[in-house]
């Protein structure tokens, strides 16, 4: 049996990260994380993470590359990270999110990032122009 894949994307835009705060499980409520969710039967990684930020923050974006690796989370799953460019739309807390934040390079430590995130955000840090200011 292999592992579900649960996709995540690190929208990236203007040279900042979107960070997406949890309202749910309770267990994960107040923490930050790379919004997205798990693929559908039949879903390619990049249609689901498409699906799953226009469904979670009312966007259409663009998966542009994988980040390496994979990160375990519940028994079962395993985490993807995309980076994904923001095509249109203003980025809303629609579902599982009470808070978003757009995060410069420097700013990435300010949030309580969930553990298996936290690889994924320094992959996509490299990815942020150093030094840009907000």
């Amino acid at each position: 049996m292999t592992d579900r894949v649960v996709v995540a994307g690190a929208v990236l835009d203007q040279g900042r990260l979107l960070a997406a705060r949890r309202s749910a499980p309770p267990e994960l409520a107040g923490r930050w994380e790379l919004p997205g969710g798990k693929l559908e039967p039949g879903e390619t990684a990049q249609t689901a993470l498409v699906r799953e930020l226009r469904e979670e923050l009312g966007v259409e974006t663009e998966p542009v590359e994988r980040i390496p690796g994979e990160w375990p989370l519940a028994p079962g799953y395993v985490l993807q990270v995309w980076t994904a460019r923001l095509v249109s739309g203003e980025p809303r807390p629609l579902e599982d999110h009470d808070e978003l934040r757009w995060l410069y390079r420097h700013e990435l430590d300010t949030v309580d990032w969930l553990d298996q995130d936290r690889p994924a955000v320094a992959e996509a840090a490299l990815r942020l122009p150093a030094g840009a200011e907000g």
